[in-house]
């Protein structure tokens, strides 16, 4: 395995959440910014937070199969949310575990959450994107 997630000592442990990732591969996976489409390019669940955070995820992991890799080699993800406030985390942490019984594990890599003010249409509430490393 080409990632190793830690919790360094004089960091705060954070449930199942790892601070930090250490990557020892040999390809670097860039996965852009996924939003809540369908294959079609359709919006799936239109003002559900939870429903897009599942499937933002999704489209993760069907980024990183293309490439040979699955959550397990993520070393970082950032997440875009429209109007984030800490009465959201709830329906994010749902979206998570619901994309986590599809993945065969919950996708904890080191990441950053950052509210924004808009995404790139009206409909998305999240984007998710990723840096994984291969072997």
């Amino acid at each position: 395995m080409a990632i190793t997630l830690v919790n360094p000592n004089g960091l705060p442990r954070i449930g199942a959440y790892r601070q930090m990732s250490i990557a020892t591969g040999t390809r670097l996976v860039l996965v852009a910014g996924q939003v809540a489409w369908d294959a079609e390019g359709a919006t799936v669940g239109v003002g559900d937070l939870a429903a897009q955070v599942e499937r933002c995820y999704l489209n993760v992991g069907t980024a990183l199969a293309e490439a040979g890799g699955t959550f397990a080699d993520v070393a970082r993800l950032t997440v875009y949310v429209v109007d984030w406030t800490s009465e959201k985390m709830p329906q994010f942490l749902a979206g998570v575990e619901r994309a986590a019984r599809h993945l065969g594990g919950t996708p904890v890599p080191p990441g950053t959450l950052v509210g924004v003010a808009a995404l790139d249409v009206p409909e998305h509430l999240v984007e998710v994107e990723a840096t994984a490393v291969l072997d």
